[in-house]
């Protein structure tokens, strides 16, 4: 990944960065000005990105400090979304609804969001809270993906949505083109759906039947129903990552959909 200012970066892990270093040291292994010039973005309202960095539990312990990132989450899930989209309109003009829309899912997903955010060296630069920290929250797939979904609402509210359709295209990069040029794999979820609808099946319900653990790290757990019966249970971190261990498990495991996470 390029930074603003040209030349390309050696970014180690979070875990090696961190390691050997205090809690109250791990906030400052990258700055938010870093983060800024990775994403090519410079922030009029750099508390925006401040915000977009903390995770609810830091905001847990430190509740007189910057709020957590879960509103602009919330906001960047559907910038993320309409630019992507807007993007596949233009650049697949012969695409059908549900081409575009399997596209879509290829890209606006947690492992790709993932991928963004360690190729940025987000994990890095995350505020979280100590027993997040101990759980190894930086290099959290769900954590990451939220906090990329984050710095996009951040940066619409920042610059506006020509500012933010910048930054998602320099975060995703060729991978929007080749999904554009339908160069995708469905994810775990619309692979089984569709080997569902091929057989007749219906389609599929994901419910969550039950949390565990603490707050600042709940492990969800989901069933597949399908003609009101039970077809697989899924764990993970967050109700995406049990929705998808589900449906892997309905697939018959990894291998059904090439090993994605």
């Amino acid at each position: 990944m390029l930074c603003k200012h040209g030349g390309r970066r050696d970014i180690p892990s979070a875990r090696e960065a961190a390691s050997g270093m205090a809690l109250s040291d791990v906030e400052q292994i990258m700055s938010v000005e870093e983060i800024a010039g990775r994403i090519g973005h410079a922030f009029a309202r750099p508390e925006l990105l401040e915000e977009a960095l903390t995770h609810r539990s830091h905001q847990n312990e430190h509740p007189e400090g910057v709020a957590h990132n879960e509103r602009l989450e919330f906001l960047g899930d559907a910038v993320l979304g309409m630019i992507v989209a807007e993007a596949l309109m233009r650049l697949a003009p012969e695409a059908s609804e549900g081409q575009l829309t399997q596209r879509r899912a290829a890209l606006v997903n947690e492992a790709t969001l993932a991928g963004v955010a360690a190729r940025l060296g987000l994990g890095g630069a995350l505020r979280l809270g100590r027993g997040e920290e101990k759980n190894d929250g930086r290099e959290k797939p769900s954590i990451l993906a939220d906090a990329v979904e984050a710095i996009v609402g951040a940066v619409f509210l920042d610059g506006g949505l020509g500012a933010a359709q910048a930054v998602v295209h320099g975060m995703l990069g060729d991978a929007l083109d080749d999904a554009a040029g339908g160069a995708v794999r469905p994810d775990v979820k619309t692979a089984l759906q569709e080997r569902l609808q091929a057989g007749g099946g219906g389609t599929p319900s994901y419910l969550v039947v039950g949390t565990s653990g603490p707050e600042h790290s709940k492990v969800f757990e989901v069933q597949i129903v399908l003609n009101d019966e039970v077809i697989a249970r899924g764990r993970g971190r967050s109700k995406k990552e049990a929705e998808k261990d589900a449906a892997r498990n309905a697939l018959g495991g990894a291998a059904a959909d090439g090993g994605e996470r």
